[in-house]
């Protein structure tokens, strides 16, 4: 037996997935989730966020992230037979930042077996709060950056994408200039990944390429952090970084603290990456064509790219992907917080929701709804609030399918700068279980949609590429396609044809939807 673990720490919980890959076996053997919310409501969070008067604001203690972290490692030594542990790797809620006090990296090898985690971690933080990808407070520090590299483009041409609010850099900068006493008591600032890597290794852990990129700090075609956006975002910057490493690097065992602790065996670790491109994986996708829309917290589409194309308008990104190539991505903050809204608005649950989607016609009449609860990511919304066109808010169904309909047609929408012919969608995230949803997004993209067979792709992706890197490593490399196989195959019998009938009607709508769009940016 060899079993490979793989987390995914995201923006409300922790997951582990574990896979037992010996002979032709091929299975999830473990999968358990731990909301932040409901297991340490001593945190005062809401959906992994404390509540801010400021809706620009969003931070996150990352000590739950440690106590999460401490728990699943307990319930994966009581649920996963150890012996046959080969290696770890994870997966993190991108963007997000953890800011070490000077004599915390020598701290982490020499943990307390016999105390809490999170207690010996406290005193070792030199800020207390994390700003996560929701936090869209650093507009000044975006064109303060922008102006010192010469331009928006630049830093995206540079960097894979502008200088963006829910960026790690920004938020650096912002930290750097405002606290400055705070900053110079920093010795490291990690992504959420390394953080948690380094607690399972005892020691200050790299980034891979993939979590990097999300930060407007690494030049993407070197795939090193760049001396130009450094120098741009904050004084000595590079040594408060860690160094990035290629995403299939072993980078350390598991350290003494969950030995002795929780009887673990000496395991390798892979070096941690972000959540998008863990999901890249998790979902198979290995090589350009198919793309994956992923309906969670947020709402994002993704695929590979062999070369890097980035986007003119700055909605869109390019990350490192774990396959070494990379990867386009559009995010957008009013995912499934957005659906909810609306499903609780009008007192629903989610089979009324999908009823009153069923029930109305599709495109909605020509109204319009564009569904910008919190500050929207794509496009670039700091001012909140739903905006109606010929909509009135006391129709439930046309605010049901107007939410739908408002979300497939950004996605498309604003996902079209990759270039990339679209044929085949692999649907993922909690709200891919609905078929009516998906009829949608096979009408809006003209393509087939198959729902992947798992909502923790994240967690799973991370769990191969520990494979990967292990078999690498081992001198028994497998390439990509053999290690997603039987692992990430879309489900044949969810297959969501588009009708050609509700194609040309989103078609048409597609354009009323830009024009509305630009009618409530102001443009």
């Amino acid at each position: 037996m060899a079993i490979y673990i793989g987390f995914d720490s995201s923006t409300q919980g922790l997951t582990a997935v574990a896979i037992d890959v010996r002979g032709g076996v091929r299975e999830v053997v473990f999968a358990e989730v731990l909301n932040f919310d409901a297991g340490w409501p001593e945190y005062g969070t809401h959906h992994g966020v404390v509540p801010s008067d400021d809706p620009l604001v969003a931070l996150a203690p990352p000590l739950v992230w440690v106590d999460a972290l401490e728990r699943m490692m307990g319930e994966l030594a009581r649920g996963v037979d150890l012996s046959s542990v080969r290696a770890i790797a994870g997966s993190a809620q991108q963007h997000g930042s953890v800011y070490l006090a000077r004599g915390a990296t020598a701290m982490l090898g020499s943990l307390d077996p016999g105390r809490a985690l999170a207690d010996q971690l406290r005193p070792l933080l030199s800020r207390a709060m994390s700003p996560i990808w929701r936090d869209a407070s650093t507009t000044t520090e975006c064109r303060e950056i922008a102006a010192a590299m010469g331009g928006a483009q630049a830093v995206a041409s540079l960097t894979g994408s502008r200088p963006f609010e829910r960026f790690t850099g920004p938020q650096v900068r912002r930290f750097a200039t405002r606290e400055p006493d705070a900053y110079a008591r920093t010795e490291r600032i990690h992504l959420v990944s390394s953080f948690l890597c380094s607690l399972v290794v005892g020691a200050s852990a790299p980034l891979d390429p993939g979590d990097a990129s999300g930060m407007n700090l690494m030049d993407l075609a070197a795939r090193q952090w760049s001396d130009a956006a450094l120098d741009a975002t904050a004084p000595g910057l590079r040594d408060r970084l860690p160094p990035i490493v290629p995403s299939d690097r072993i980078v350390g065992r598991l350290a003494p603290y969950w030995r002795q602790r929780y009887g673990w065996p000496d395991v390798a670790v892979t070096v941690w990456s972000g959540d998008n491109p863990c999901s890249l994986i998790g979902t198979g996708l290995v090589r350009p064509g198919t793309v994956a829309v992923s309906l969670g917290t947020s709402d994002t589409v993704f695929g590979v790219m062999a070369a890097p194309s980035v986007d003119t308008s700055g909605t869109g990104h390019v990350f490192g992907a774990p396959t070494g190539e990379y990867m386009g991505l559009t995010c957008f903050q009013n995912g499934s917080l957005a659906r909810e809204r609306i499903r609780d608005l009008y007192g629903l649950d989610w089979d009324g929701f999908s009823r009153a989607l069923a029930s109305t016609p599709a495109g909605n009449r020509g109204r319009v709804l564009l569904p910008w609860f919190e500050p929207e990511i794509t496009p670039l919304v700091l001012t909140p609030g739903v905006r109606r066109f010929d909509l009135a808010p006391d129709d439930v169904g046309g605010n049901v399918r107007g939410v739908v309909e408002g979300q497939m047609l950004a996605l498309a929408r604003h996902s079209s700068w990759m270039g990339v012919e679209i044929a085949t969608i692999r649907a993922t995230g909690g709200a891919a279980v609905n078929r009516d949803l998906l009829t949608v997004m096979a009408d809006v993209f003209d393509a087939d949609v198959y729902q992947c067979d798992t909502r923790n792709s994240a967690a799973l992706g991370a769990a191969l590429r520990a494979w990967h890197a292990d078999a690498g490593a081992s001198r028994r490399p497998r390439g990509w396609d053999d290690i997603v196989r039987g692992f990430t195959d879309p489900l044949a019998s969810s297959r969501v044809v588009p009708d050609p009938s509700r194609v040309a009607v989103y078609r048409t709508l597609r354009a009323r939807h830009a024009a509305c769009e630009l009618a409530a940016l102001g443009a």
